[in-house]
């Protein structure tokens, strides 16, 4: 038997986490077998895969949609970034929204909006539209996940979160390795709408599944938007979201415009470029797994870790783009550092104090701004002509950006330990 974590209301526990902070949590007791646990981690990833599929294949047919729209690239790039203003907007909106409401519902009520903002982008008419349903289709984004995260979290012993955590976030990964690969085939095939005519189908099949087996937990009695709020006090929240707004834009400045630089730089034409997404699929993948079992053990200095490892691998890219075989070796260890997602995920926990909500859902707004801004440099990069392969070096940019701010978070946070030490 596996056991819920934490008694339910009003009894509560409070624990000391990694930073010091005192996490107020609550769920339900009830005892929970191994392969009901499965079946619920199962259902939230499935959300996170089809998250996955429309973030990562809407890079990958970028160029499909951009004749489809009649923009140039970089154009098209914006489109990327409409979706991750979305998220952005969308995930500490709805989160403090829905502080009241029993996480199963937000969750069903988040995929519902997810594939009606998917099914309008299949039948876009105009760019500008597409920018509009983009947007949408971005907003619950976050806090899909944010909530997801803190479901998972709950239905496992408290040493084994950041695991549970990143199973939600292997959903994600592995769109990037079967979905985002056969939603280019499909595009190439069939049309680039059919793409997200599919993830439509996969929000709905989502919350078929989180109907069936999400655990069907109360709302917290003492929950309100103003004690979600209170997570925005906390400067180790916002420094832990810096790093991820900063840091993670180097990944996907190169995955932007991947696609275009495959083919103007490297000379591969469709029938090779699923295959190379599908390599940075596996590395994110395996990215993931790894990031969850050094957070498991070292906790937040983990992700100072993998900002240099990308910093590494984005340095390469460059030198890497020409040859086939190096550019995906080279895709491959960019996408190994995608493990930061859960590391990030975890640390909001424990410096979130009792605004778990907006605090979790927060770190994919992180992740987002770090999709607007990627996209956006690498694409000024390439507009003012450093050529396609410039990517690479904004992203060792934003990286060690991130990584600058790790380090002034991991400081703040052991002055304070330091002083209550003293105190």
């Amino acid at each position: 038997m596996l056991h819920r974590n934490i008694p339910p209301p009003p009894l509560r526990i409070a624990f000391m986490a990694a930073g010091g902070a005192v996490v107020d949590s609550d769920v339900t007791n009830e005892p929970m077998t191994a392969g009901r646990v499965a079946l619920v981690l199962i259902a939230l990833a499935m959300g996170g895969f089809a998250i996955g599929v429309t973030e990562f294949a809407a890079m990958s047919i970028l160029p499909d949609f951009a004749a489809g729209l009649s923009v140039d690239a970089p154009a098209a790039g914006h489109v990327i970034s409409a979706y991750a203003a979305g998220v952005v907007v969308g995930a500490p909106i709805l989160a403090v929204l829905g502080a009241r409401s029993p996480r199963w519902l937000l969750l069903i009520g988040f995929m519902a909006l997810f594939a009606i903002g998917n099914g309008l982008s299949a039948l876009a008419p105009t760019y500008e539209w597409m920018l509009v349903f983009r947007f949408l289709s971005g907003v619950p984004h976050g806090a899909y996940f944010g909530v997801a995260a803190l479901v998972a979290a709950s239905v496992v012993p408290l040493h084994l979160r950041t695991r549970a955590v990143s199973t939600v976030l292997m959903g994600l990964t592995v769109a990037t390795v079967i979905g985002v690969p056969f939603a280019n085939m499909i595009s190439h095939a069939f049309g680039w709408r059919w793409t997200f005519a599919i993830v439509s189908v996969l929000a709905v099949t989502t919350m078929g599944l989180v109907a069936l087996f999400a655990p069907r937990d109360p709302a917290h009695p003492d929950a309100s938007p103003v004690r979600e709020l209170g997570a925005l006090k906390r400067s180790q929240v916002w420094l832990t979201l810096g790093v991820g707004a900063v840091g993670f834009g180097g990944m996907f400045a190169v995955y932007a415009y991947l696609a275009s630089t495959l083919q103007a730089v490297t000379g591969v034409g469709p029938e090779i470029m699923p295959w190379v997404f599908a390599v940075f699929g596996v590395g994110m993948f395996l990215g993931n797994i790894l990031g969850a079992w050094a957070a498991d053990r070292v906790g937040f200095p983990a992700a100072g870790g993998l900002l240099l490892w990308s910093a590494a691998a984005l340095a390469l890219y460059p030198f890497a783009a020409p040859h086939l075989w190096a550019v995906m070796i080279v895709v491959f260890l960019i996408g190994g550092g995608g493990g930061l997602g859960s590391v990030l995920q975890t640390r909001l926990m424990d410096v979130a104090g009792d605004a778990q909500t907006l605090a979790a859902a927060l770190n994919h707004s992180a992740f987002n701004t770090a999709n607007a801004i990627g996209p956006l440099l690498g694409g000024m990069a390439i507009a003012a002509g450093y050529g396609w392969t410039s990517t690479g070096w904004v992203g060792v940019g934003l990286s060690l950006g991130g990584f600058a701010i790790f380090v002034a978070a991991w400081a703040e946070g052991r002055r304070r330990a330091a002083s209550k030490r003293l105190a």
